[in-house]
């Protein structure tokens, strides 16, 4: 398949620059036998006892820095990955890119350009990156929000059930953002499982697929983990016939990482699972996710979840029926679609 086939129209004033005023009042279509529009609360009644709804607890780390060269001219740096001995995978953003061996002033600090790789810069600090990120770093709203970070975006550009010792992602799992504490316990109650993976969203998510046929595309890598005990609770739901849900991409990718090869229960390590039309889903049976970029690899991942035709049709009747795309968008309830 070629990437423009999953362009799509998407008008600018429906992508939500701010989150709603609460968390679980977006509206939610949904897919399955039909297509209804419901808010998200409503997500409620799609669930039944026994399913099981997957969350992926990674916390976000502030990832954008300001500074400047020793020239004095404006850099930005956003974070892709923290190495060891204080070195850091980044993107660099500048009038001119910054050369090898020279020092980038951030606040009090001197970084040291090391080299590149592919599209990314290595960097050294002068002291423990995450300490630094965590200090006078700014929230890493995605390259679509036309605005700085706010004071609310510390809370809203993180789900409720992030786990903060974990600070390893330089974006939001942003399905999970519409989910509050009061919902997750109504699913609680009517007896759904909650199991947690960790998946390390890297800044790799947003960028979009530039190569002309889709199979040509080299995906982006990210760390994950699941644990031989949520692998365990995915087997049993399915024998029992009930439904696993998974919150977003992300939360997918990990699943169906540790699902591709059985020779070991679980995964630990980075995945460059590059799920398109075609793909067979082994764990995942229904998916809550927002609305995605035009040819972008998460739109495909969804093509192959419901087929290609259906994701077309969903998509267009989102925009006429004028919901709210991207991170801090409206929602979906997918039912995987064989094709």
């Amino acid at each position: 398949m070629k990437t423009i086939d999953f362009d799509y129209y998407l008008p600018d004033e429906l992508i939500a620059n701010y989150p709603l005023g609460n968390r679980s009042s977006s509206k939610l279509l949904v897919y399955g036998e039909t297509i209804s529009h419901k808010s998200f609360k409503d997500i409620l009644n799609y669930f039944e006892s026994g399913d099981l709804l997957v969350i992926n607890n990674t916390s976000v780390i502030p990832a954008r820095l300001h500074g400047t060269k020793e020239s004095g001219g404006a850099v930005e740096v956003m974070l892709e990955r923290i190495m060891e001995n204080n070195q850091a995978l980044v993107q660099i953003k500048s009038g001119r890119s910054p050369k090898e061996d020279s020092v980038l002033n951030i606040g009090n600090h001197q970084v040291t350009i090391l080299g590149r790789k592919d599209n990314f810069f290595i960097i050294q600090f002068d002291d423990e990156p995450l300490k630094i990120f965590n200090d006078i770093g700014h929230v890493p709203l995605p390259p679509y929000i036309k605005r700085d970070d706010e004071e609310l975006d510390h809370d809203r550009y993180a789900t409720v059930y992030e786990d903060k010792q974990l600070q390893d992602s330089v974006a939001a799992p942003t399905a999970g953002l519409h989910f509050d504490e009061e919902l997750l316990d109504e699913i609680r109650k009517k007896g759904v499982s909650i199991a947690k993976v960790n998946l390390s969203v890297g800044a790799g998510t947003f960028q979009p697929v530039k190569v002309e046929n889709i199979a040509d595309h080299n995906i982006h890598s990210e760390y994950m983990e699941v644990k031989p005990e949520v692998v365990d609770l995915v087997d049993a739901t399915k024998e029992s016939g009930r439904k696993v849900f998974a919150v977003g991409t992300t939360a997918t990718r990990a699943l169906e990482t540790a699902f591709k090869d059985m020779s070991q229960k679980g995964f630990s390590g980075y995945t460059n699972l590059y799920i398109t039309p075609g793909y067979k889903f082994k764990a995942v049976d229904c998916l809550i996710t927002n609305f995605h970029m035009p040819q972008s690899s998460l739109l495909m991942l969804v093509a192959a979840f419901i087929g290609y035709e259906n994701m077309r049709e969903i998509y267009k009747i989102a925009v006429e029926e004028r919901y709210r795309f991207l991170s801090y968008g409206d929602a979906m309830l997918l039912q995987k679609h064989e094709v």
